[in-house]
């Protein structure tokens, strides 16, 4: 019985101890997490603006709400695999506009990341379009030997051909690793500037 009671007394000091760091979240924090929070709820659109949110604030808080804010933002903006992505970080990058004090580099970094979006999106059509049509040129080639007529272009679907699904994979991890370091490397500095 006494070892059972020498293991809940561990359990319960191990608890106390838990719940007195959680308290011991710095003010800042929690103020910086409330910040994330209603990026949340703008990017759920749930506000239309953050700025009148960020104003509602005590002003004593306010920069580490934004700061908060930008931090979630910042998470938010990501390579743009598919449409959906592209339209939250488009968001994200809207949001980081509208809470940035007063223009200058934060804001040109911040049509640089809208700028590199747009870019990534074009650069990974046009490179879709050019695999696609490489393979359809290439599967009608190997038709026409086998077959000695020549295909209706319109007939063949290059993107159900395994070399097509290598190649494209292959192109998108390149177009993905170069425009990641693009990415990463403007979020770090918005990071920073929005935490100065």
């Amino acid at each position: 019985m006494a070892e059972i009671r020498s293991t809940m007394d561990m359990v319960m000091e191990r608890a106390a101890r838990m719940a007195a760091r959680a308290e011991d979240v710095p003010a800042d924090q929690a103020t910086e997490q409330r910040g994330m929070r209603l990026v949340a709820e703008f990017l759920e659109g749930k506000h239309s603006a953050l700025m009148p949110l960020l104003e509602k604030e005590v002003s004593a808080d306010r920069d580490a709400v934004r700061r908060g804010m930008a931090k979630s933002l910042l998470r938010n903006i990501v390579i743009p695999r598919d449409e959906q992505l592209m339209e939250s970080s488009l968001a994200a990058i809207a949001g980081l506009l509208e809470i940035t004090k007063s223009g200058g580099d934060l804001e040109a970094l911040c049509l640089e990341l809208k700028q590199l979006l747009e870019q990534y999106s074009q650069h990974s059509e046009q490179m879709k379009q050019q695999l696609e049509e490489a393979i359809r040129n290439q599967l009608a080639q190997q038709v026409q030997e086998q077959t000695g007529e020549s295909p209706d272009p319109a007939t063949i679907d290059p993107c159900r051909h395994p070399q097509y699904q290598k190649e494209w994979a292959q192109a998108q991890t390149n177009l993905n690793d170069q425009y990641g370091q693009a990415f990463e490397q403007r979020k770090d500095i918005l990071l920073q500037g929005f935490s100065s």
